[in-house]
């Protein structure tokens, strides 16, 4: 198969000023995802010792043989706000045996009638001794060092190249 290479400029292009995307990233990250049979892809993550996820879309799209998007990210968000509760709660020596969460997604139609997330519901059940002080701040703080909750608050910038491949031919397509 042959591959459009990707060119900066027509990200760049899409930026938007002011946005948050402005500032230094200190990583990028990569996670390639590809169809393997209908609606049903294999997801590979950046580090090898992974292992690979399959998602796939709820019938009549899909077979229903993994979780979908939607899924992928309230459970992306679940356990970036259940790391972070677990986080503050060990650096403020609170004795933890264990955090986990429930979360109920909201699924409901837009003004063009397109399936959106208006809204997900999340309770976290940290396991503690006791209620303390240490407990109360953490409670009160630890959201805003969750990376994916507070990227998905402000508003992540979602840049889109679209790369036609072809079968068959070498060097890129016009």
């Amino acid at each position: 198969m042959s591959q459009v290479q990707p060119s900066e400029s027509s990200w760049d292009k899409q930026a938007v000023p002011g946005h948050s995307s402005e500032r230094k990233p200190v990583a990028e990250l990569h996670v390639r995802v590809e169809q393997m049979e209908g609606f049903e892809f294999r997801i590979r993550f950046d580090k090898e010792q992974w292992e690979e996820l399959v998602v796939d879309e709820p019938p009549p799209l899909g077979k229903d043989n993994g979780p979908n998007a939607t899924r992928i990210l309230a459970a992306s968000i679940g356990n970036c706000l259940s790391a972070s509760l677990l986080f503050c709660l060990t650096r403020a020596n609170v004795e933890v045996s264990s955090v986990d969460a429930d979360l109920y997604i909201d699924v409901a139609r837009n003004e063009r009638h397109r399936l959106r997330i208006p809204r997900i519901r999340v309770t976290l059940y940290p396991t503690v001794p006791a209620i303390t002080d240490e407990l109360a701040k953490c409670i009160e703080e630890f959201q805003d060092y969750c990376v994916v909750t507070e990227s998905v608050r402000e508003g992540v910038e979602v840049l889109v190249d679209v790369e036609p491949m072809t079968e068959g031919l070498e060097g890129p397509t016009s």
